[in-house]
């Protein structure tokens, strides 16, 4: 079986700047792929070419195992692909309800007259919540009221609900609190055990490890490292994120200038 996606020598310019540069990766089912790096890594390229904001200039990406170069985000959702960016599409004062059926709105009527279903609407997002085991007690509230892992997994729920093979989550838990990141993180896990691919973005290891099964080390638009869990621990993996021989050389530095 061919991997959800794939992307082999995957490369992006921006006139003469390099944002990526011969990038492979896979994602299969049932798995988490974390892609690690600081900022200016081309975590955020990498996502808009999966994501279909971008189109790659070289390599090739593959979906289902098919090469396919997306004209807009909308050809990457109809393929299964949904992404959860950083500062989340929501609308802060409309209630958890219609944020959930927003651009799936169920309809009641006869004919060409068609109105919002209200009930159904309600129905449908408390038990597509409900299954992710997500419990909010009044989805009337807005959704800018919610913490912002609440809203992680609202927008974990919707995609997984709406038929997702493939979820992106952009540094999910990069303005959380320890409690709230792992409560973000959990969903991850019951996402992929559900048989979707995830890919988590991230820049901390410490995130990443607990749950993913495939780590992929950004740098400076290049991969650095690819390593399956078995393959690499958690400090390891901090170590190489950490630029490991930068530090080593500055950490001797430090020391021959505090020395008396």
């Amino acid at each position: 079986m061919s991997p959800l996606i794939e992307t082999i020598g995957v490369g992006k310019s921006y006139g003469g700047v390099v944002a990526l540069r011969d990038v492979s990766m896979v994602v299969e089912p049932g798995e988490v792929t974390c892609v690690l790096g600081d900022n200016g890594a081309g975590k955020s390229t990498l996502i808009k070419i999966l994501a279909g904001v971008h189109r790659h200039d070289t390599g090739e990406l593959r979906v289902g195992g098919e090469a396919v170069r997306f004209a807009s985000p909308r050809e990457a959702l109809d393929r299964g692909i949904a992404t959860v960016y950083q500062d989340l599409a929501v609308v802060p004062l409309m209630s958890v309800w219609r944020n959930f059926v927003l651009g799936a709105e169920p309809t009641r009527g006869i004919g060409p007259i068609r109105l919002l279903d209200r009930a159904r609407a309600l129905r449908t997002t408390r038990n597509a919540l409900s299954d992710m085991g997500i419990e909010l007690d009044d989805l009337e509230q807005p959704v800018g009221t919610l913490s912002g892992g609440q809203r992680q997994c609202v927008a974990v729920a919707r995609a997984v609900h709406y038929g997702a093979k493939v979820l992106i989550l952009d540094e999910p838990t990069a303005a959380l609190g320890v409690k709230q990141a792992g409560v973000v993180l959990r969903y991850v896990v019951q996402a992929r055990d559900r048989g979707l691919g995830v890919i988590l973005i991230t820049h901390n290891p410490h995130h990443a490890y607990p749950v993913g099964d495939r780590f992929v080390l950004l740098e400076r638009g290049t991969v650095t490292g690819s390593y399956r869990k078995s393959e690499i621990d958690v400090n390891e993996l901090t170590r190489q994120m950490a630029g490991g021989a930068e530090l080593e050389a500055l950490q001797h530095e430090l020391q021959r200038v505090v020395r008396p």
